[in-house]
């Protein structure tokens, strides 16, 4: 038994569901008919790299190490002196495996022979089996993003599609894991619904018709799981708040990137997708205080951040099992805790942030999650407690009102959609079979343990997904 995964970065399910239908993507509109198209959640932050640890180790990214694309180290004892952050855009993407927990085996160390291209994850890959992660591809890379190159990206995609599908053809790995970043590029660039985003789907398209049709030609096919799925979606956006330069003019002492050496000691910004945020706060402590020991300085700060028109949610972690959740525009406030395996949902003064109707207790995280399925914020009372319960994660956690984002610079490509908040719009993505599941897949944290059910390999306990196989 063999199985392919391709990440069709930043697709949306309606936007991939649309394509099949209109007749453009006819390898995909033959996988939906043999198999299934399902809209599951991904997680929060909605953003690649953290929302890779679903695919590959089954985790959220908080319990994988990795709580954003952005993160401040508060431990001094992962991220190196001056500055003590993180940023997986650029040269410290090298460091994303050994951030992983090492308590968890990665997909590519349960299958050895697999092979990997353009993954930002690739943790247990020998070299010669990750694609696309030597200098000479870094350096292309770099050159067309920093040159704003969308059209660049989508050759990149096609030349990695093609790759994968005749070393497929050639080793013929247990595992093959292809990751296709043109339609999240396009997205940014252009908008979600720009031609251009169709175009990057056709590649997605022609690689899994590639490796179908050398599948049957060989006989392969009868024994091949051939997966489609995305870390993220995207919402359009027009305005841009600085957040690290609004906390400066505030009169605080901030580090942010790309100059992190530069900051002072009140806040770190730390911005994922570009529509959530982590801010960390009094910088000089060593261990983490929650919001209770925070309260008395920093409330004023609370208040004025969502009152402004860029948040729409404020995450407040009072404990690793408890966490405050504030919305903007008069919808109040509530606590999300977890007790054991119960979710629960307290509103506090009658407020209902998250748009659940009221008070909510549920058993297990697979009824937290039905419990949200009708709102605005899929899954939300489990992503926001498994980020707020990280050690490297912020004292307060923002996500973006529709429309805007939170970095105004140093983008190389002027942003047009955004993504990384909790909304719908980010947190839903598809996920396509060629086979139909044995129950409806929840999770994008469903995706490991079922690729080893696949393989006949024993699934591990202590992952936050469930297989669907």
């Amino acid at each position: 038994m063999s199985l392919v995964i391709l990440v069709a970065d930043g697709a949306r399910p309606d936007a991939l569901g649309g394509a099949i239908d209109d007749g453009l993507l006819p390898a995909c509109a033959r996988l939906r008919a043999e198999g299934a198209l399902h809209t599951v959640t991904s997680v929060f932050p909605s953003v690649t790299g953290p929302a890779y640890t679903p695919f590959l180790l089954g985790l959220f990214p908080g319990t994988a190490g990795l709580p954003g694309i952005r993160w401040w180290d508060r431990s001094r004892g992962v991220a190196g002196w001056p500055d003590f952050a993180r940023s997986y855009v650029g040269i410290e993407a090298r460091h994303a495996d050994a951030d992983l927990t090492p308590r968890v085996s990665t997909l590519f160390e349960h299958a050895p022979d697999a092979i990997g291209s353009l993954t930002p994850l690739g943790r247990g890959l020998h070299p010669s089996r990750r694609m696309g992660f030597d200098w000479r591809f870094g350096l292309r890379a770099a050159w067309t993003h920093f040159r704003g190159d969308v059209r660049g990206w989508l050759v990149i995609d096609r030349a990695t599609g093609g790759a994968m599908a005749a070393r497929i053809r050639r080793d013929r790995p247990s595992v093959a894991f292809c990751v296709h970043p043109g339609i999240d590029k396009t997205s940014h660039a252009v908008g979600h619904t720009h031609d251009s985003v169709r175009d990057a789907m056709r590649i997605v398209d022609d690689t899994a018709a590639e490796i179908r049709a050398d599948a049957e030609r060989d006989g392969r096919w009868a024994d091949m799981h051939l997966w489609l799925v995305s870390d993220h979606g995207h919402s359009p956006v027009s305005r841009h708040e600085d957040l690290a330069r609004l906390l400066q003019q505030w009169g605080l002492g901030v580090t942010a990137h790309p100059w992190t050496f530069l900051g002072g000691h009140d806040a770190a910004v730390m911005v994922s997708g570009n529509a959530m945020s982590h801010l960390y706060l009094e910088l000089r402590r060593r261990a983490r205080p929650f919001w209770p020991d925070l309260r008395a300085r920093w409330e004023p700060i609370a208040q004025r951040l969502l009152a402004r028109d860029s948040v729409d949610l404020l995450a407040l972690p009072h404990a690793s099992d408890a966490v405050e959740v504030r919305a903007r525009d008069g919808r109040g406030a509530a606590m999300v805790r977890r007790s054991g395996e119960r979710f629960v949902y307290e509103p506090i003064d009658g407020g209902d942030p998250l748009g659940l109707g009221g008070s909510v207790s549920a058993a297990t995280a697979d009824a937290a999650h039905e419990a949200c399925r009708g709102s605005d914020y899929p899954d939300a009372l489990v992503q926001l407690l498994q980020l707020a319960a990280s050690p490297r994660s912020g004292e307060m956690l923002l996500s973006a009102t529709r429309g805007w984002d939170f970095r105004a610079r140093y983008e190389p490509i002027p942003h047009v959609s955004s993504h990384g908040a909790l909304h719908r719009e980010h947190m839903e993505v598809p996920l396509l079979l060629n086979r139909p599941p044995l129950r409806t897949p929840r999770r994008t944290t469903d995706v490991l343990p079922s690729a080893l059910t696949a393989l006949g390999l024993p699934v591990p306990a202590g992952l936050d997904g469930a297989s669907f196989l």
